[in-house]
């Protein structure tokens, strides 16, 4: 699996806990390839979407968004989607009062992560840490017991 990915996100990690984990999980992610944030200021749905979807338009790739009413994925699943992407992945993490819908069109998949709802800071903690068992499954790792 050849991997880059840079992930967008709405606002900065305050808490420490999920600070500290998104950390470890990119940490563990850049053997595999290139994996970065990059954080937009919290605002209003509005203005958050006009910052995404500048930066996606400087950006080339495949789109993924995070969205409630996103496809759901197992692990294995989600690992075998991401192996068929032959391009740099670009995740985007909205904020508190979600996307806009100009962000979602952009989309070549919604993405969602559970039907449950989460922080968007936890949400960073849970993509990044499937997107590293997606890898590890990908490579025949130990992380993932199956």
């Amino acid at each position: 699996m050849a991997f880059a990915v840079r992930v967008i996100a709405v606002g900065s990690l305050k808490d420490r806990f999920c600070r500290e984990r998104c950390e470890e999980y990119l940490k563990w992610l850049r053997p595999f390839g290139a994996a970065e944030v990059v954080e937009i200021a919290d605002s209003d749905a509005e203005r958050e979407g006009e910052a995404i979807c500048r930066i996606l338009n400087r950006e080339k790739g495949y789109v993924v968004v995070l969205a409630e009413e996103g496809h759901t994925y197992t692990s294995e699943e989600f690992s075998g989607k991401l192996s068929g992407i032959a391009q740099r992945l670009i995740f985007v993490i909205g904020g508190p009062f979600g996307l806009a819908d100009s962000v979602k069109q952009r989309a070549d998949l919604l993405f969602s992560l559970s039907p449950l709802t989460f922080t968007h800071e936890l949400a960073r903690v849970l993509l990044l840490e499937q997107l590293f068992r997606a890898v590890s499954i990908a490579h025949g790792r130990k992380y993932h017991h199956r």
